[in-house]
Formats: structure tokens, sequence, C-alpha cells
């Protein structure tokens, strides 16, 4: 959804470690929120849940919450949690819809908002969100 002529809004969650941004995509209930608290029990912050920001700079992506979910995540059972909030630019893709089999996948790319970014399918593993942090620290060889 286009919110002007350089943002645009949409349907997912986002956290950041550092200015380095993961954006998780999916259905409802493919698990976006409660893949976002995890990667914040391992030291990421939130960005946004359930709506994010896109707005295109220079730089690239910058992610960001609409400002009535700033600072909220669902935690599906328990309510809506407080926490703060940050900004972030766009560097990963999580796609909770599809799952990667392979053992070492190739490379995949994703446009939004006419950037490239790195795309990263849902791994059936305990381990995907600590794989996921280790990433977005720029451990890929």
């Amino acid at each position: 959804m286009r919110m002007g002529d350089r943002s645009t809004l949409m349907h997912g969650t986002a956290v950041a470690l550092n200015s380095a941004g993961l954006l998780i995509t999916g259905q409802v209930g493919a698990g976006k929120s409660s893949l976002a608290l995890e990667l914040m029990a391992l030291g990421a912050s939130l960005v946004a849940d359930d709506q994010v920001v896109l707005t295109r700079k220079p730089e690239g992506l910058l992610m960001s919450a609409p400002t009535t979910l700033e600072g909220k995540i669902e935690a599906r059972g328990i309510g809506i949690l407080r926490c703060d909030a940050t900004l972030a630019w766009l560097r990963i893709v999580v796609d909770m819809d599809h799952a990667e089999t392979r053992r070492l996948p190739e490379l995949l790319e994703i446009a939004i908002s006419g950037e490239r970014v790195r795309l990263i399918r849902r791994v059936e593993t305990p381990a995907f969100a600590s794989m996921l942090y280790v990433l977005l620290k720029g451990g890929l060889e």
C-alpha cells in the first residue's frame, strides 16, 4: 500500500540488530511475531509488528512502525507487549509461508519497492531464530 511518493506500508514484522533490519513476511498466523520475539530475546530490537513502513532513501529502504503501532508487539495467548522500537535499514526478508528444504540453498533475492534484498525461506529447526540472528550480525560466508 503506497503511503506517499516515498513510503509503502507492508504487512509484516520487522526487527533490527544495530541498524541492519530483517523483515518477516507471511500470512496471518504464520509466526511472524513469534519469530520476532525469539530474535528480540537474543538481543534484536523491534522495528514494527504487523505493519511496517518502508521509506525509500538514497541509502536504501528505511523500516519504521506506523505511529499507532510503535513499540507494540502481539504475543499470542498473552496480549500486546510494549517495548522500545527503533528504525532499521532493510537487509533481509524472511518468508514464513515457504519452507527451505535444501541444506545449502542458493542465494535468493526479492525486489521490494525497487530494491533487491536477500530472501530467506523459513527453516524448520528450533535454531532458526539463532541462525537469523547470526546472519543479521554479518555471519554469512
